[in-house]
């Protein structure tokens, strides 16, 4: 499966401020969005399971993959295209055997021996950061910077999308360290016009 990284967009509710989330998806990819992550933290599995199902089918219906964050479950129980996991979820050799080789497989990565450890262990990209500061993740480790994220790109033949603090101000330099795609949450579903604001984005990185 030939995945578009470009632009990469990881959901938060609570950016939101009461707006739909499906809604707002689909506005984000009409915008240029090339990839939608699912990211819940606070719900019950069943809530995201049945979140998870009606986002596939309005994100697969425009050809955009859907991946879950994290959760290795509900990927499988609603045939979602791939997994995010990071350095403290499931180990990624397991999240590879249960998940198959078919599905996308994304890995967090903040130095070049995780990424060398993310391709070897069968991921098929990498989420490397966080490149700048943001205030999206509250677990967020130190910014790597661009330079950083050149050298894990540079270290590793899979696919690398650079994430955190990124947007239309620093997005230009976050292509220039050569990576694959940009990742954002605020930069997209924090703006009024998500549209508008995803357009802007997927216009610096294919300008």
């Amino acid at each position: 499966m030939h995945v578009n990284y470009s632009i990469y967009l990881v959901t938060d509710r609570d950016i939101l401020a009461g707006r739909d989330l499906i809604d707002a998806v689909r506005q984000a990819i009409k915008g240029g969005v090339t990839l939608v992550q699912l990211r819940e933290k606070n719900i019950s599995s069943r809530d995201f399971f049945e979140l998870a199902a009606a986002l596939k089918k309005a994100v697969n219906g425009y050809n955009v993959p859907l991946i879950i964050n994290d959760r290795l479950d509900i990927a499988l129980a609603m045939d979602a295209d791939g997994l995010h996991i990071g350095q403290d979820d499931l180990p990624l050799i397991t999240a590879r055997r249960l998940l198959g080789k078919d599905k996308i497989l994304g890995y967090s990565v903040h130095n070049e021996e995780q990424a060398a450890y993310g391709e070897k262990n069968g991921a098929d990209y990498l989420g490397a950061g966080t490149v700048y500061p943001t205030g999206s993740k509250a677990d967020a480790c130190a910014p790597i910077g661009t330079e950083m994220l050149s050298k894990i790109k540079n270290s590793v033949k899979i696919s690398v999308v650079g994430i955190g603090g990124i947007g239309v101000t620093n997005a230009k330099a976050v292509k220039e360290s050569g990576v694959d795609g940009i990742s954002v949450i605020s930069a997209i579903l924090g703006k009024n016009d998500i549209t508008g604001a995803a357009n802007e984005l997927a216009s610096i990185w294919n300008g």
